[in-house]
């Protein structure tokens, strides 16, 4: 089979096609026929060897690369009881997408609803479950609750905004350009800001009379996170869920009491999926919302395997950064 590889950490440049046998599911696996998978930033960060010390989410090499994806199962582990040949299913955290069969653990599977595509289920399943544990679980988002969230015209972005509003919450959001703006506030952001050097935080001030938000849900880092602090109601939380602008690698403890008794979190999707109950709850969450109408996510490209080298150039180069996803169709 044709399967995207690195053996060796090099950025994007490491990247070769080849030709593999086809997978053999261990026990506890299933065997999909790829039909689509997603272009995330945690391939371009694999590529990187960001990950080549974490325990979260361990890389060893070889890696096929490609963290999403959905098809259909064409054979069983052993042990599965659960799951069918035929069924149409999705998961993400697992690499090896970027191929044309894929050895999955069962227990990361979610099935698809037959009216959901292929193609929707890889574009939506690792954003949304990001977006979901970030507003329910972590923001814990209600009506009177208020957050700002930073690159609200990206992937997560505009889920997220998405999931804030109909919860209930006033959402406050910032993007680098007005056209970005734009798709922020098509999502239903009440609020949307320029980053401005900064300046967002002293106009979030403004409207909350001095007060600032409940939540601030920050991907970028660097560039933006104690500009966060300033936006933040005292003993609020601030979630760094990303650092796409540079980590901050400088902050002393200190600084979030003097901000006002801030909680600082840097959380992970896969310490928010447990188990296979909690997995497929958070995907049913997003699948129906997509279903009904209520969660919009639209598809910035579609790539063949051959050229997806094409669109993690353009997520590297951040030149589809203002769109939420990129699909690869095989």
């Amino acid at each position: 089979m044709k399967a995207i590889q690195i053996d060796h950490y090099g950025g994007l440049a490491a990247m070769q096609q080849r030709e593999l046998p086809t997978p053999v599911p261990k026990a506890d696996e299933v065997l999909v026929r790829v039909h689509c998978a997603g272009v995330n930033f945690m391939d371009v960060h694999t590529c990187e060897g960001k990950y080549a010390n974490s325990q979260t989410y361990k890389v060893s090499l070889p890696c096929t690369l490609g963290m999403e994806g959905a098809g259909e199962i064409v054979a069983l582990g052993q042990d599965v009881k659960d799951l069918t040949i035929g069924e149409r299913v999705a998961w993400c955290i697992v690499w090896g997408s970027y191929a044309e069969y894929a050895a999955v653990p069962a227990w990361r599977c979610v099935k698809l609803p037959d009216a959901l595509s292929f193609e929707m289920a890889a574009a939506s399943l690792f954003h949304g479950l990001t977006a979901h544990y970030l507003a329910h679980d972590v923001g814990q988002l209600a009506p009177g609750r208020s957050c700002l969230i930073h690159a609200a015209s990206g992937g997560i972005g505009q889920i997220l905004v998405q999931l804030a509003k109909r919860a209930g919450a006033r959402v406050f959001a910032t993007t680098s350009t007005e056209e970005k703006a734009a798709v922020a506030r098509a999502r239903g952001a009440d609020v949307v800001l320029l980053y401005e050097n900064g300046r967002f935080a002293d106009a979030v001030l403004e409207a909350t009379g001095g007060l600032g938000v409940d939540v601030v849900f920050d991907p970028l880092g660097a560039s933006t996170l104690r500009d966060s602090f300033r936006a933040t109601r005292k003993r609020g939380l601030v979630v760094n869920f990303g650092a796409v602008a540079g980590a901050v690698r400088d902050l002393d403890p200190l600084e979030l009491g003097e901000a006002g008794s801030l909680f600082l979190t840097r959380p992970r999707l896969a310490d928010h999926l447990p188990d296979a109950a909690t997995m497929r709850r958070r995907a049913a969450d997003i699948f129906a919302a997509l279903l009904d109408g209520s969660l919009q996510i639209d598809i910035a490209g579609r790539y063949t395997l051959a050229n997806v080298a094409e669109a993690l150039h353009a997520l590297e180069s951040r030149r589809m950064l203002g769109k939420p996803l990129l699909a690869i169709d095989h």
